[in-house]
Formats: C-alpha cells, structure tokens, sequence
C-alpha cells in the first residue's frame, strides 16, 4: 500500500459537464479517507472507489464557494442514513463554515422529520462537528498530520489549503487559489501538489468580463507551475481546469506546466489516482 494516494474525484470547472463531477479530491493515508471539497457528484465518485459517507474520517473544505461545497448537503444526509449508530462528521474549514452547515441542517428538517417518523431504529438527528480554521494543525492521528495554511482567492476570504503528511510523504491539496506565502509553506518539499488552475490566455480571448474576472483569483498553469518547482514538488496535478480542457488538449495544458516547472505533470480526469510511496 502506498503511504498516500490521492483520488482527483471530480475535476470539472464550474460549468456542469457530464464526464466531469464537481471539484473533490479524496486523500487515504494510515487507513483513512478524508474528503476535500464536496463539488457536485461527488458521493457517486467516492462509489466509484469503493468509499461510502459513512467511511469517511473527515471532510475538509478549502472555501466556501458554492461549486466546492454544493454536495455537502449529500455527504450529511447520506452518512446520517447509512449509519446504523450515531456517526458525526467532522467538518474542518474557513471561518463560515458553521454557518453553511447550519443552513443545511435547517433545510434538512422536512427530510430529517419523516425520517425519524419512518425508522424505529433510526432515533438520532445527523450530528456534524465543525471546526473552523485558517491555519494550524487539523489533526495528527497514528501516522497522519493534517496542516492547513491560508491561500488568497480574494475577494472570497479567507480561504484555506491542506497538508497531508503520512509514512515521509507529503500531498498539498490547494484548492482555488493565487500564489501566495501559505501556499508556498505547504508545499515546501512536498510530494505532490494538487492546484486548481486557469488558462488566462483562453479566457482573455473569449472576452467576456465574467470570466475575465476569473483569472484575478486563480493560479494559471504556469503560475501553479512555477509554486511547485519552488517548493521542489516531485508532482504537479493540474484540477479543476477552466475553461473546461477540450477533448485532445491535455498535451497542450501539460507542455504550459513543464515549461515551468521540471517533475512530472498530470492533468487530471476524474478518478485519476497518484500514489506516493
């Protein structure tokens, strides 16, 4: 087994696409799961690799963005559903994140109601903890340290990445965000890198303010690219790529990168795998 391995659960951009979920990335190190962002389909994904809600160890999430976070929804009813003894989940994310969850909750209540009616052995309401953060340590349990630094994806803020530190290996998962010092801490010798990224020169010439206004919050290819050859990345994953990487482009995404940045470069599809160790 290796010590880390990274599943790109979902890589699309915001624009639904039906070969692509949501933006989520699964990381299972010292025999847990832990979720990173819940973007669209991603319980389906999690399937897909043989890993249900109730299984996860935590989920961790990067901003408050409501591509990111919209299956959140999922991941509280599902869990509270397919466990049969009360099974909180651990929720880790930027300062706000109580307030989304509370919201859910609230809009759970119609559903969480039947269900109670329904279900004789069903006695508990879905039970999620949430930590708030910005920096620091996650969690460190037998073998697995968790560390989150700030990004900058301004105006949303704040916004947060995550370290995954296992077996002497070490996996960044950024999220959306531009370069900037937090980053640069968590990657500092890591493995792998996992970046969400843009192409500014595709969404300059379409020419459309809105998605102009994309490119002042996000890290380009070149710019994730040049993050991880400064911090002596071994693996660069490219996610979350918009626009959307058009069918037989990839070649063309992955040169951008290794222009800049010297290890290997992978643009990721959705149930991509990366084993480190």
């Amino acid at each position: 087994m290796p010590a880390i391995e990274v599943v790109l659960l979902g890589t699309g951009s915001p624009i639904p696409d039906p070969n692509r979920a949501g933006p989520a990335t699964l990381v299972r190190a010292a025999g847990r799961s832990l979720l990173i962002d819940c973007g669209r389909g991603v319980l389906m994904r999690t399937a897909g690799v043989g890993v249900g809600a109730n299984q996860l160890r935590a989920t961790l999430i990067t901003h408050l963005h409501s591509d990111h976070i919209t299956d959140l929804t999922d991941v509280i009813t599902t869990r509270w559903v397919t466990s049969f003894a009360p099974l909180p989940l651990d929720v880790f994310g930027p300062p706000g994140t109580q307030q989304v969850v509370d919201g859910i909750l609230a809009s759970l209540a119609p559903d969480i109601s039947y269900r109670l009616a329904h279900h004789a052995d069903l006695t508990w309401e879905p039970a999620v903890t949430v930590t708030e953060l910005t920096a620091g340590t996650v969690m460190g349990e037998d073998g697995l340290v968790v560390t989150a630094a700030p990004t900058d994806h301004r105006p949303v803020s704040p916004t947060v990445g995550y370290r995954f530190d296992s077996g002497g290996h070490s996996v960044v998962v950024a999220g959306d965000t531009v370069p900037c010092d937090g980053l640069d801490q968590l990657c500092a010798g890591a493995d792998v890198l996992v970046c969400t990224v843009i192409r500014e020169d595709l969404l300059r010439a379409i020419g459309l303010p809105r998605l102009i206004d994309v490119c002042d919050y996000h890290s380009s290819v070149e710019q994730a690219a040049d993050t991880a050859q400064r911090a002596g990345v071994g693996q660069l994953v490219l996610t979350h790529c918009v626009p959307p990487v058009a069918e037989g482009a990839q070649e063309e995404w992955r040169s951008l990168a290794a222009g800049v940045f010297s290890g290997e470069v992978i643009v990721a599809s959705d149930l991509d795998r990366v084993e480190v160790g």
